[in-house]
C-alpha cells in the first residue's frame, strides 16, 4: 500500500527533517486508530522510570506491536501524536532517536504533532504516542 508524503512549497520545510507536513492514504484504505500508547511492557512493567528516552523507545516498540496487530507496517501510518511530560527542545532528539532505533529504515517521517503535557495518566508515565495508520487490508 502506498502512502503519499507531502511537503509542499507553500508550507515551511519540516523541522530537522522528521516528519511529512501531510500524508495521504490511499483511495479505500481503512483507518486504524491506535491508543496512546505508554512506557509498559507487556507484563505492565513500567519501562525506564524517569528516563524519557528509555520510555521513548518501550512506547515505540508498542507502537509497532500495535501496527503490527492490525495488520499494518510503519509505512502504514499516516499520523501520530507524541505527548511530552516536562517538554523541552532538548528531548527531541533522544525520544526521535529511540524511535528511529525502533523502526531503523522503517522510521516513518508522516505528519506528527509533539505536545507537552504536564501530566499523563498516571504519574510515571512521561511519554503516550497515539497514532492513525491505514490499511488496506480485509477486515
Amino acid at each position: 500500500m502506498t502512502v503519499d508524503h507531502l511537503n509542499p512549497e507553500t508550507l515551511s520545510p519540516p523541522v530537522m527533517d522528521l516528519y511529512s507536513q501531510v500524508t495521504v492514504g490511499p483511495p479505500g484504505a481503512r483507518l486504524v486508530a491506535i491508543a496512546g500508547q505508554v512506557a509498559l511492557d507487556r507484563d505492565e512493567v513500567l519501562v525506564g522510570p524517569g528516563d524519557h528516552a528509555a520510555q521513548a523507545e518501550q512506547v515505540f516498540l508498542n507502537l509497532r506491536a500495535a501496527l503490527a496487530a492490525a495488520g499494518c507496517t510503519p509505512a502504514d501510518l499516516v499520523k501520530y501524536t507524541i505527548h511530552v511530560v516536562d517538554s523541552s527542545p532538548a528531548l527531541i532528539e533522544p525520544i526521535f532517536a529511540a524511535a528511529q532505533r525502533v523502526f531503523g529504515d522503517e522510521f516513518p517521517k508522516v505528519a506528527s504533532t509533539w505536545l507537552g503535557v504536564s501530566s499523563l495518566g498516571l504519574p510515571e508515565w512521561l511519554i503516550e504516542v497515539d497514532a492513525l495508520a491505514v490499511t488496506t487490508a480485509p477486515a
